[in-house]
């Protein structure tokens, strides 16, 4: 098999982008716990995609979990998060995630959505304490993903763009 799209997505952003690059690639999508390593062996390419949560990106725990059986394989990693792309916020996830055996690996930013009312009742509460923490501070020293849970309040909101996987499907004809 050429290669295969795996994802975790919790409220539909990531599958979205994931089933973007499959529309571009012929790639088929599958998410990470409905994956077989059997299956992802055979793979000569491998994108795994996942929201960001707490600094970590879902489905990662895939990779890792079976990274020595993957040596030699093309992978490349997306992750979707709620705040507009920064740099150095980026290269956080990236340091705190793509460790170890996954340095190395390409890693991507995608921008998702957010809307309150499809959230769990646990990250529900969670956003509107980190909400509550957030608003004791003074708005000009808000970082980015502070600024964008700010505004974001209750709206729902779809930063969703297919223009996103551009570099992806860049890196993976090279």
């Amino acid at each position: 098999m050429e290669g295969i799209i795996l994802y975790q997505s919790r409220y539909g952003a990531t599958k979205k982008y994931a089933q973007w690059i499959s529309e571009e690639t012929d790639l088929p999508c599958v998410e990470t716990k409905r994956a077989k390593i059997a299956d992802v062996q055979q793979c000569d390419t491998i994108v795994l995609g996942g929201g960001i949560y707490a600094s970590g990106i879902a489905g990662l725990s895939f990779l890792k979990r079976h990274i020595g059986r993957l040596k030699g394989k093309k992978i490349l990693v997306f992750c979707v998060g709620a705040s507009p792309y920064d740099e150095k916020a980026f290269q956080e996830i990236v340091a705190h995630n793509m460790k170890d055996e996954l340095a190395g690996i390409p890693c991507f930013y995608c921008r998702g959505a957010w809307d309150m009312d499809a959230m769990n009742v646990i990250d529900r509460n969670l956003c509107r304490m980190l909400r509550k923490a957030v608003a004791k501070k003074e708005p000009s020293g808000y970082e980015i993903w502070e600024r964008a849970l700010m505004e974001a309040g209750e709206e729902r909101c779809d930063w969703t763009d297919k223009g996103r996987i551009g570099p992806i499907l860049a890196e993976l004809k090279k």
